[in-house]
């Protein structure tokens, strides 16, 4: 039998999100998380960034299953997509699997999965490996660490984590177990390195509810709260400081209603008699009775608060009797989107609460002592830090060599490295094909770079479309070339660049018939180079040139 564990991260190790790990031992393996990442700028009309699936389903036969550690986007919105490839039963907890269920359904493969929830403390097997739940601390209820029993030792990956001693709901990470399973040995740990670079220890969630008391308290305007919809501990203090000073509370943004809804029925949220109502009766309530939280936190184009700061809401709208609280700081790539959002807010004379000074939002990641706690409690053999940007990776591997953790056990991986532990040591042996497949509407890995190259040229310089006509008998010209710009210059506004366009289309013709070329792709070919090395000579600019020929 082997006696290798294999650990090979598919996403998560140099960027933020896209979080997917997998491990393999034998003739079994199974998968940790199942991430989407979000497309930055350059990434033109992409909607999301998932990972590269090709080793999986190479190895489809022998995958066991998936395990969630809680129900972020960067840790599950991938699933709807790999479940389409390979087909596996999902392990999680139960307000992650409510979550996924309503992705799932979205995507008609709810009645297709098996979806098993699992509490702190439970443990189960899938092939040789015994994987058992421990609670953790973070900005979603129903975070998990992993304590993944292998044949040649036990392996700790954290997820993503923090150490709240005052949290809204489920007490404090579960700091024993983790110590217990640390004098009984822990062969490896993976940690999360997202708030790495931050010094100290991150701000109890309780102390965002303080907050909310602060800009309730004596306010007479309507407040509007928005977060992160899967924040249900950050709902519920909302609720209970509404229900403090008498308002009334009103959901707006279908992510936010299905959230909030899965969250009472579970009972994570608890919802004071008569507090909720809708939106048209709110409506009827003098302004400072009320409280609306919403989706927006981000900016995005079709939420909630984007509709009210735009006018585009049906049911809200914003005046200067308003106070807007943005309760989230910006996920990387979201400032300007939020910007616009504020702007606009404060264009129709609300009052916006918004910046970092103020105790409205605190991180759900660990720093750097909590980081340190971590390391002290498990102390791992070997170690490997995961969930952050390369430098990220780095520095937790220095507080790791600080906490005593051997250099030569710690390994700093890249997606896509096979990294091997047995009797041996911990190595990185291999590479396994990794990266980003790019998700555009329902197309999912059509688009690739060559496509992107085309959309980002677009964006910058336009496009010059020269459409000619040609005889079929003998190839001769039929009718003038029509030039069409879109996004480079306008038309009516250049008729002379349109008669030289013209005209380099015509040399372009005459060349290839003195040289008896008849081949269309010969000829388009010649009208390309002319059209581009004539634009780039007038213009010094490089616009996708396009030429089209129509047989008659």
């Amino acid at each position: 039998m082997a006696s290798k564990l294999k650990i090979i991260p598919l996403g998560g190790l140099g960027e933020i999100g896209k979080n997917l790990t997998v491990y393999e031992y034998g003739k079994d393996i199974f998968i940790v998380d199942c991430g989407m990442g979000f497309p930055d700028a350059e990434l033109y009309g992409v909607d999301s960034v998932i990972p590269d699936i090709t080793y999986l389903k190479n190895n489809r036969d022998r995958v066991r299953g998936m395990v969630i550690t809680h129900g972020h986007e960067d840790h599950i919105g991938a699933i709807p997509y790999v479940l389409k490839e390979i087909d596996m039963p999902i392990y999680t907890a139960p307000l992650t699997a409510a979550i996924i269920e309503l992705k799932l359904e979205e995507h008609d493969l709810l009645y297709h999965t098996q979806i098993f929830t699992k509490n702190p403390g439970d443990k189960f097997h899938l092939g040789c490996f015994e994987i058992e739940f421990i609670h953790v601390n973070h900005s979603i209820a129903d975070a998990v660490a992993l304590a993944i029993k292998t044949p040649i030792g036990t392996v700790i990956q954290t997820g993503d984590f923090k150490i709240d001693v005052t949290p809204i709901q489920g007490g404090i990470i579960d700091l024993p177990r983790l110590g217990q399973l640390g004098n009984e040995g822990v062969l490896a740990l993976l940690s999360d390195s997202t708030n790495v670079e931050r010094p100290g220890y991150s701000a109890s969630e309780r102390s965002v509810g303080e907050g909310f008391d602060t800009f309730f308290k004596n306010c007479d305007k309507r407040i509007v709260v928005t977060t992160f919809a899967s924040n249900v501990h950050r709902m519920q203090q909302i609720i209970d400081v509404a229900a403090k000073y008498k308002r009334k509370v009103s959901i707006t943004g279908r992510s936010m209603e299905n959230i909030m809804r899965i969250a009472v029925e579970l009972g994570y949220v608890e919802l004071p008699e008569g507090i909720l109502v809708d939106m048209a009766e709110l409506n009827s309530m003098p302004k400072n009775k009320a409280v609306i939280i919403c989706t927006g936190s981000q900016g995005e184009t079709m939420s909630a608060l984007h509709r009210m700061a735009f006018s585009e809401h049906r049911q809200v709208k914003i005046d200067s009797r308003d106070r807007v609280i943005i309760s989230a700081s910006a996920i990387p790539g979201n400032e300007t989107t939020i910007s616009k959002v504020i702007d606009g807010l404060f264009q129709k004379g609300a009052e916006v609460i918004y910046d970092r000074g103020t105790p409205l939002h605190v991180s759900g990641h660990a720093c750097q002592e909590e980081l340190k706690m971590m390391l002290a409690l498990v102390k791992p053999k070997y170690f490997m830090p995961v969930h952050g940007e390369y430098r990220m990776l780095c520095k937790h591997a220095e507080i790791a060599k600080m906490m005593g953790v051997n250099p030569k056990n710690i390994v700093i991986a890249e997606n896509g490295s096979v990294v091997e532990i047995s009797k041996r040591g911990m190595k990185k042996a291999d590479s396994v094909p990794s990266g980003a497949v790019y998700v555009d509407g329902k197309s999912v890995g059509d688009v690739g770079i060559a496509v992107l190259r085309d959309r980002r040229h677009l964006a910058e310089d336009g496009m010059v479309m020269a459409i000619v006509t040609l005889s079929a008998d003998d190839g001769s010209i039929a009718a003038p070339p029509e030039i069409i710009t879109r996004g480079f210059i306008y038309v009516k506004e250049s008729d002379d660049m349109m008669d030289e366009l013209r005209r380099v289309v015509n040399e372009s013709l005459e060349s290839c018939e003195r040289h008896r070329i008849r081949e269309w792709s010969a000829i388009k070919g010649r009208i390309k180079s002319n059209i581009s090395g004539y634009l780039y000579k007038t213009t010094r600019r490089s616009p996708m040139v396009l030429p089209v020929i129509i047989e008659v």
